[in-house]
């Protein structure tokens, strides 16, 4: 039969009082030594030790205290439901590489309003216009820091540009910080690295973006990006493999409104035509566009090379050699 819970907590109370003092503490009626150096941890049933509201670690028989003065992690707030969790909570944004502070500062919002929607006076909006001013200025403390904040700016524009996930802005703004962190910027201009850093974390994503998609929404020559992005990829260690081109061919078959068919006729043109080693030097675009035309071409869906071109950004003259060699590889007379 157990004993009252009001019972069992007064033996409790007895038992830790002796154990401070060196006493005996009684239960259950009979009287128990509880000196912590005499108890092994190691000895006692770990079906009888309880977490008590607190943090503590009894021992259910003695009444013996193994562990005490945990730390509370949570929160000093208590809450009943999901929606007053939700009211309570105090918790901001995640920090993000895309952004110069990490997304840890105040930013002061656009809108002149107030916490209710309503408008402020203009005397408040003048007011607010100044801080938002010192709020960009404080910002950042040095060169370094607004070197930063303008880089990370731009992969961010070109990102959306491109249409590429959040995960390559996060992996191009890592790979500027090291840039900067390294001086590698040093005699280069921020818009160019900057760019390298975008096309560098595209082909490391698995999301490759050529250097003329890439040239197009940078306000750098693409020959400059193309530089910096060697210098950059030899000084951080970056280790690139080369880009698959049936990585393009989704992207190319859908704004050709192309099928699924010649999508899958182009990637079987690619796998065999490679094997036999007509991959190696030549450009992945123009590879993809040539293996797309010819694949359009088999299934009946005719493109001319000049659509192909265009939407590759390669030209047609590339699009008509790589053609030849893959027909005379797949032993297909044209």
């Amino acid at each position: 039969m157990t004993r009252p819970t009001r019972q069992r907590e007064h033996d409790r109370q007895r038992t830790r009082q002796g154990d401070e003092s060196g006493d005996v503490a009684e239960v259950d009626g009979e009287e128990v030594d509880v000196d912590a150096d005499d108890v092994d941890v190691d000895d006692l049933d770990p079906e009888d030790l309880t977490r008590t509201a607190d943090g503590e670690l009894i021992h259910e028989e003695t009444g013996l205290i193994i562990e005490e003065e945990q730390i509370d992690p949570g929160p000093e707030w208590r809450a009943f439901n999901h929606s007053e969790r939700q009211e309570k909570s105090r918790v901001g944004a995640p920090t993000t590489q895309t952004m110069h502070d990490k997304g840890l500062t105040t930013t002061i919002d656009w809108k002149d309003k107030d916490a209710y929607g309503r408008s402020i006076s203009s005397k408040k909006r003048s007011q607010m216009h100044r801080l938002r001013k010192w709020q960009e200025r404080i910002r950042t403390k040095d060169a370094g820091e607004r070197n930063l904040q303008f880089a990370l700016s731009e992969i961010d524009r070109m990102a959306s540009a491109l249409g590429v996930p959040r995960s390559v802005r996060e992996v191009a703004s890592v790979i500027y910080r090291r840039a900067l962190k390294e001086d590698l910027i040093r005699g280069r201009s921020i818009e160019g690295v900057a760019t390298a850093a975008l096309y560098a974390a595209c082909r490391k994503e698995g999301i490759p973006r050529s250097l003329e998609e890439i040239s197009d929404v940078s306000r750098v020559e693409r020959k400059e990006i193309g530089r910096t992005y060697r210098y950059i990829s030899q000084e951080l260690g970056l280790e690139m493999k080369p880009v698959d081109p049936k990585k393009y061919v989704p992207r190319f078959c859908s704004e050709l409104t192309l099928s699924e068919e010649v999508q899958s006729k182009a990637n079987e043109i690619i796998e065999t035509t490679a094997e036999k080693g007509l991959l190696s030097g030549k450009s992945p675009t123009g590879y993809a566009a040539a293996a797309i035309y010819a694949a359009s071409l088999l299934c009946n869906e005719k493109k001319t090379q000049r659509e192909v071109a265009e939407v590759a950004q390669v030209t047609e003259v590339t699009i008509r050699n790589r053609y030849q060699e893959q027909i005379e590889a797949m032993g297909i007379h044209s």
